[in-house]
């Protein structure tokens, strides 16, 4: 039977533990918070919907004890503040920084063979830092965003073409972030049909732009991060994991020659399985993209210099 953690009981935490939940495939789920009584609560809330919702799995809140996760078979890390209106993620990274690696700490303690699957922002440079500090084989530590990105870019082309987002595949690649990200519309279609052939040029350019300041349209509404769409793009890494899925998403995972980059975690598409990630998907880029990528690998590397600069590393 297989056991995840989630740490971190704010909006994402628990939207995830939820969603980990209803889909049933984890005997045990335990969520972690620093609050007192606060994992706890949500937990609670969670299992009284049980019945309602008629899963099986059994979740447990707890106030920073980590022993509660020992022997977990994934962790999802969501501990961080949040983003705030006019904040970038790279203006997170001093205090995440910390929060994270002390998480890490704790989590390895316990369930020193799990795989982890970073959702904290700056999150390229926080799966950076995880693989960095720990030493971990690389496909045990995987960053989250890639999924996210790329349901945005569905959901955005399906008010475009008036369809289910369901029936889109799309892909976004490179950093997470609204500068870094890539979506790759060439490779988007509609029920094999590529949207380039049913979208205008100026259509297309709008759904791309929505995509990419996607995470900011949503925090200038909210006034914080959103969550439903993380905590589920969080769910379904993790179930891919567990199950051995085999699944391809582009998340943030660690390059070593691969698309002309090396020492650097950022999104690129990947299976996914039960020893975590397991193949690195090269899509065949044309030059524009090629140019867009290391553009975004450029960014995603400044920002992972404040990690040495500050000593984090």
């Amino acid at each position: 039977m297989s056991k995840v953690s989630v740490i971190g009981a704010g909006n994402v935490g628990a939207t995830c533990a939820n969603a980990l939940a209803n889909m049933q495939f984890a005997s045990e789920i335990v969520l972690l918070d620093i609050k007192e009584g606060f994992a706890e609560g949500k937990a609670k809330d969670m299992m009284q919907t049980a019945k309602l919702y008629r899963f099986f799995t059994q979740v447990k809140g707890v106030t920073n004890d980590y022993e509660a996760t020992a022997n977990s078979d994934v962790v999802v890390i969501t501990s961080g503040i949040p983003r705030k209106p006019g904040m970038t993620r790279e203006e997170l990274i001093g205090t995440n920084a910390r929060i994270v690696l002390n998480v890490v700490d704790n989590v390895l303690k316990y369930s020193p063979n799990a795989v982890l699957v970073i959702v904290s922002n700056p999150m390229d440079t926080m799966t950076y830092l995880t693989l960095k500090k720990t030493g971990l084989p690389k496909n045990r530590v995987i960053g989250m965003g890639g999924i996210l990105d790329g349901s945005r870019f569905t959901d955005y082309l399906s008010i475009a073409l008036n369809v289910p987002s369901s029936d889109i595949e799309g892909m976004v690649i490179g950093g997470h972030g609204d500068t870094t990200m890539i979506p790759l519309a060439r490779f988007a279609s509609y029920k094999g049909i590529p949207v380039s052939n049913l979208l205008t040029e100026d259509e297309l350019g709008k759904v791309i732009a929505n995509t990419m300041v996607g995470g900011a349209t949503l925090t200038k509404l909210l006034g914080t991060s959103a969550w439903y769409a993380p905590g589920a793009a969080a769910a379904v890494l993790v179930k891919s994991i567990i199950l051995d899925e085999k699944r391809a998403y582009a998340c943030c995972v660690s390059l070593e020659g691969e698309y002309n980059q090396n020492d650097i975690c950022i999104g690129v598409p990947v299976t996914i399985g039960k020893t975590g990630w397991e193949k690195i998907i090269e899509f065949d880029l044309n030059e524009e993209e090629k140019t867009l990528f290391k553009k975004s690998a450029d960014s995603v590397r400044s920002t992972n210099n404040i990690l040495y600069e500050s000593k984090v590393l």
